[in-house]
């Protein structure tokens, strides 16, 4: 099936040329298993390994899986203080591989998810030190000015938060097998909010969390890239600040259904260190964020819900995640829970 989705027939002499290197001509390609919306492949040859992102396979949503913004935003900030692999050799229109799609340089390091390598971040000193790195890489990217590295027009700020919950709504409609009440609950109350304009304008990753970042395999406190740039746009940054949030999970708290909850063990910090190391490092007024934590929810739920029509359909290269129904009900009574708590306050 690898061979299938990459042709390495087509694609090994196109990545001789960008790289100069004839070992490329032949190839091998390893799915990397877990990638829930694009895929990702391992390429490997006796130059290296590099890194293939492509679309599944079938029918998509529209505007969804658009390789020729992940590669603009990661070619943009390659320059400055956000970590980003080198893009290698892209196709934003389809051609070789009939389908949009990208090679990027393999960073190194260690990509956190359901556990840490032996010896690797063992002290709560050490668990925080990586907690505050990430929120640091965060606040590097939420400081970009967009319009220096060219990406004034990547998104259209005004009205983001709106505009992001009938984006989200649309998506539910689209790729919803059933009706679940507390998804259309949430989408209308969350339309029905009054969201801040006065945000200063930043690039939004859309899906910042853990286990899209490369650490360094010696050092936790070191940050060396920012992965998945999938859902990044031009918006409020308090909406990558409560996605993190939800991903943070604590100590007691479910076992999400396809993203990991490492952070549920001894030593790493509480969303309220992060909370308060991004409002110190960003100065940043953190009014509402209940809200965004609510639409952070809905929109997972939506994500959720667009995965599972896609594994139904056959799209996601045999990639199995369960029964998610019962996740997407959770998230948007957690979302609900999280809106209540903002009207509260």
């Amino acid at each position: 099936m690898e061979e299938d989705l990459t042709r390495p027939e087509r694609l090994g002499p196109a990545l001789a040329r960008a790289t100069g290197d004839d070992r490329w001509l032949t190839h091998d390609a390893r799915l990397i298993a877990g990638g829930k919306s694009n895929l990702t492949f391992e390429l490997s040859s006796a130059a290296g390994s590099l890194i293939l992102r492509r679309p599944p396979t079938g029918e998509l949503l529209p505007r969804a899986h658009d390789m020729g913004r992940e590669v603009r935003v990661q070619r943009a900030l390659h320059p400055t203080a956000v970590p980003v692999p080198c893009i290698v050799y892209a196709e934003t229109e389809p051609h070789l591989l009939d389908v949009a799609f990208y090679v990027m340089e393999k960073v190194p390091g260690i990509i956190i998810a359901d556990s840490l390598p032996a010896g690797y971040a063992v002290t709560a000193e050490e668990r925080t030190a990586l907690a505050d790195a990430l929120i640091d890489g965060l606040v590097a990217l939420h400081t970009v000015d967009p319009a220096a590295i060219g990406l004034s027009d990547y998104g259209r700020p005004a009205g983001f938060l709106a505009r992001q919950v009938r984006t989200w709504t649309r998506q539910w409609h689209a790729s919803k097998m059933r009706d679940v009440p507390a998804v259309d609950d949430l989408a209308a109350r969350l339309t029905a909010h009054e969201w801040r304009e006065d945000f200063r304008a930043s690039i939004v990753h859309g899906d910042y969390r853990l286990d899209n970042c490369v650490f360094d395999a010696e050092d936790p406190r070191r940050l060396r890239a920012v992965l998945d740039w999938e859902l990044s746009t031009l918006g409020d940054p308090l909406a990558d600040l409560a996605s993190l949030l939800l991903f943070w999970v604590e100590a007691g708290e479910p076992e999400p259904a396809l993203t990991p909850a490492l952070t549920r063990e001894t030593g790493f910090p509480s969303r309220a260190h992060l909370i308060a190391r991004y409002a110190d490092a960003s100065g940043t007024a953190l009014d509402d964020l209940d809200a965004y934590v609510a639409f952070a929810h809905f929109k997972m739920a939506v994500i959720t819900q667009g995965i599972a029509a896609r594994v139904a359909a056959g799209q996601m290269a045999g990639q199995s995640f369960g029964d998610l129904i019962p996740e997407v009900e959770r998230l948007a009574e957690e979302g609900v829970a999280a809106l209540n708590a903002a009207l509260a306050s």
